[in-house]
């Protein structure tokens, strides 16, 4: 009887693969996709802080079955142990990928070129990746080169977005030359690593803010940025001081938000309600709906948020303190802003690509009280930012790390109570 040919790639994992799950991660995934494997050599570290090693046979029925494995393992860091050089093909059309891109995902990627492995900037997920490299040869088609020169100058791959393609530009397809450097969590771990595996609204609250509280510090020590993305609802229940606070300790250095967030905070500045509601008694307003709406008109007629504090008619507020301490924001749009704001970015394209410009240089973000605007961000965001999300509905949170922002501790409750508590110990 003939033989049953079988399709086999030996691949290699490196690092804290045990007390991270890696490797059972890996291994899952050969059998869940009907492959098998055999594991041809793993060295443990002897210490917490010492990396293990495994190399992994895998074997499949068919090429495309063998494809699959490789590119689900992928992402848990698991490369051939066959090295090849990163392939690309010439886009051969604006705004859309060659069909066998390669999607990023928001961990540290590697390519290789020229035999050494290069970092990819600009990291984020749902991209591809595009070679800023003059092509050293190319296939007799012209499409694609498996070697590339050597450049002098910076940055040699960088994460596109679909849109932003442009015809002829070199696109990374495949996985061969591509590794993913997913994010370990050692044994050694911290409380923040740890609360982001789980979201409940039974964590406690207190060590969990300390720990928010104390990432911010180291944050702001190692001359990091921290991004504050707020909903109206920080407006709403009565926050806004909260976070002018957070403005003036400097725990605070960029803004993303939506049109409704600015309007009632400067509703409240205005006219001391939000939703047409008295902030300070919890009782509506004669023509109270009216409000949000003349706030919008006044800074319309003004000119502008900052032109309405130069002029003196915005005294109070997160605005007016991100004016005042020279605090970066961007306002995105959406289809059911009234007005809106003269800063708001209504094209939402424009809207992604000023919020990828500031978020440079971002080491940990807070999102407090909106869902679509974290989302939105989350996916901007490269894991190695640290993420803390609060809401009263856990399902924020977990449309978080169901779209890949695993790097989010999670903290379900109202935004006031928090913000208080956490200005608290940032004071403390």
């Amino acid at each position: 009887m003939a033989k049953t040919k079988s399709f086999v790639e030996e691949i290699e994992l490196h690092g804290h693969i045990i007390d991270s799950l890696l490797l059972p991660k890996v291994l899952d995934e050969i059998l869940t996709r009907g492959g098998t494997y055999t594991i041809k050599k793993i060295d443990l570290g002897k210490r917490q802080t010492d990396p293990s090693n495994a190399k992994i046979e895998i074997k499949a029925d068919t090429q495309q079955q063998l494809d699959d494995i490789l590119a689900a393992v992928h992402d848990h860091g698991a490369t051939p142990t066959t090295q090849r050089d990163c392939e690309f093909e010439l886009a051969d059309m604006n705004g859309a990928f060659p069909e066998r891109f390669y999607s990023t995902t928001n961990y540290r990627t590697q390519v290789r070129i020229g035999g050494e492995w290069v970092d990819v900037d600009d990291q984020e997920m749902d991209c591809g990746i595009v070679l800023d490299l003059p092509l050293a040869g190319r296939a007799s088609d012209g499409s694609r080169s498996p070697s590339l020169a050597r450049p002098a100058n910076e940055p040699r791959a960088r994460c596109i977005p679909m849109v932003h393609v442009k015809k002829n530009q070199p696109i990374v397809v495949g996985h061969h030359g591509v590794r993913v450097l997913p994010a370990e969590t050692s044994a050694r771990a911290s409380l923040f690593e740890f609360m982001s595996s789980a979201v409940s609204s039974e964590k406690p609250k207190g060590v969990t803010v300390r720990e928010i509280a104390a990432t911010m510090k180291r944050t702001r020590a190692a001359g990091e940025k921290i991004l504050a993305v707020l909903g109206p609802a920080v407006v709403h229940t009565g926050s806004v001081e909260h976070i002018c606070e957070l403005i003036r300790l400097g725990y605070l250095n960029v803004l993303f938000a939506g049109n409704a967030l600015a309007t009632h905070d400067i509703e409240q500045a205005l006219f001391g309600t939000s939703l047409g509601v008295w902030l300070d008694r919890g009782l509506p307003a004669e023509e109270g709906h009216e409000h949000h709406l003349r706030a919008i008109n006044t800074i319309r007629r003004l000119g502008g948020i900052q032109k309405a504090v130069e002029q003196g008619k915005l005294k109070s507020g997160i605005m007016f303190e991100c004016v005042q301490h020279n605090i970066p924001f961007v306002l995105a749009g959406s289809i059911r802003d009234d007005g809106p704001l003269p800063e708001v970015v209504t094209d939402v394209l424009v809207a992604q690509d000023v919020m990828r410009e500031k978020i440079k240089g971002v080491g940990f973000c807070l999102m407090t009280a909106t869902m679509l605007h974290s989302i939105a961000t989350g996916n901007l965001l490269p894991a190695a930012v640290k993420v803390a999300c609060v809401d009263i509905n856990p399902a924020t949170v977990t449309k978080l790390a169901d779209r890949g922002s695993h790097q989010t501790v999670g903290v379900v409750t109202d935004a006031e109570p928090f913000l208080r508590a956490l200005v608290a110990e940032l004071k403390a």
